[in-house]
């Protein structure tokens, strides 16, 4: 897998924050210092460690049941009021007003497209899966995070193509397992109304080696490709709406309970 080097690719992406930016922009998504550094080192280790194609397969069958919990998309969020993303060095407070944060960051630039602001809420919704005792879990430290993967070694996944043919389409490849994968499965299993776009930033936002830096177009079809300026879009927002002014839930709350109600209502098999 070949991965960036260097300086944050994503830079090229960040939405115009204008002077109520609350930290400045060049210290988002810093992998080399920072007091959060070793927690997500120690994350992203474990992670690429682990993630083999046999890995992933069984992780598809453990949870593709959905049979872990029964609940709404706000009892859902709420849960996140527990959970402290170990993967991520620019937050240390709940996912939940990280989730409210995108969407509203994504209201405010697109008014007229409420199904992209519930994508803003929903977008890491599948870190729930942390509290079901699924470890944490975009590439980063390569060099010294994936030495111990076993199929970094295997020939049938190390070449250009690896078990995939050329413009196969993403959707027939196998992702990564973590909460992006399994909030994308888990949507296709409850049947959200949501349009295609939405789909594609749920499973690829964090897929920054496609989305920003380049790579995999060799596997990429056409839908792919016309489908990347949308996830391009939605990534500005998640990364650089995090600030450490949160927003008040309690007012924001109607709202988009409306648009759960529009698009994904009722409880739902996670």
């Amino acid at each position: 897998m070949k991965v960036v080097v260097g300086p944050d690719p994503s830079l090229i992406y960040r939405p115009d924050m204008g002077t109520e930016a609350a930290k400045d922009k060049g210290s988002f998504r810093n992998y080399t210092s920072g007091p959060l550094l070793d927690r997500v080192f120690a994350t992203y280790k474990l992670m690429h460690t682990h993630q083999t194609v046999d890995f992933v397969r069984k992780k598809h069958a453990q949870f593709g049941s959905f049979s872990c919990n029964k609940m709404t998309v706000m009892e859902a969020v709420d849960m996140l009021d527990s959970l402290v993303d170990e993967s991520d060095p620019d937050v240390d407070f709940p996912n939940s007003f990280h989730a409210f944060q995108t969407a509203e960051g994504i209201r405010k630039a697109h008014p007229d497209k409420d199904w992209f602001h519930l994508v803003g809420l929903l977008h890491d919704l599948g870190k729930v899966l942390a509290l079901w005792g699924e470890p944490q879990a975009s590439v980063v430290f390569c060099d010294s995070t994936f030495q111990e993967n076993p199929d970094l070694w295997d020939p049938r996944y190390s070449s250009e193509l690896g078990m995939y043919q050329p413009h196969c389409g993403l959707e027939n490849v196998l992702m990564s397992w973590g909460h992006d994968e399994y909030l994308y499965q888990m949507m296709r299993f409850n049947k959200f109304s949501l349009p295609p776009e939405a789909f594609y930033m749920i499973r690829f936002h964090s897929f920054y080696p496609w989305h920003t830096g380049g790579d995999y177009r060799q596997l990429c079809s056409q839908r792919d490709l016309d489908m990347l300026p949308w996830v391009q879009e939605f990534n500005k927002f998640d990364l650089y709406t995090k600030c450490p002014d949160l927003p008040d839930v309690d007012k924001l709350r109607p709202y988009y309970q409306e648009l759960i109600d529009k698009y994904c209502p009722g409880v739902l098999s996670w």
